[in-house]
């Protein structure tokens, strides 16, 4: 069994349609049905959110260790803010934008807060 399989599996478990899937981690049906095909890899950049809405961890989906399998009740959500929360409060506003520009500009606002994370990390071990 590999990640495609195990993001699969958890999936038909807790959605009805592909599409209900879909919609919980920001892409469209056709996105997962590449993914489910096997014809795109792209579910690789959103791992972290699929993980979120399936209640699992990134480590299981990549590993499938059964000791990973279920998130902590923050892994999962439960007190923790979601990413999608986060996503609707950095997007306010942005109707004009496409889901393309919507899904870049969030990826570079990661890629920034992880940079200014590693700085801070850095900063305290100097």
């Amino acid at each position: 069994m590999d990640i495609v399989d195990r993001i699969f599996e958890l999936a038909d478990e807790n959605f009805r349609e592909q599409r209900e899937f879909a919609e919980k981690v920001g892409v469209t049906a056709s996105v997962v049905s590449e993914w489910r095909r096997r014809k795109s890899a792209s579910y690789v950049k959103r791992l972290e959110i699929i993980s979120e809405v399936l209640e699992t961890t990134p480590q299981y989906l990549l590993y499938g260790n059964e000791s990973d399998k279920k998130a902590s009740p923050s892994e999962a959500g439960g007190d923790a803010i979601k990413t999608e929360h986060i996503r609707a409060a950095f997007f306010e506003g942005a109707e004009d934008l496409s889901k393309e520009e919507m899904d870049m500009l969030w990826d570079d606002a990661r890629d920034y807060m992880r940079y200014k994370l590693e700085q801070r990390r850095k900063q305290k071990h100097e």
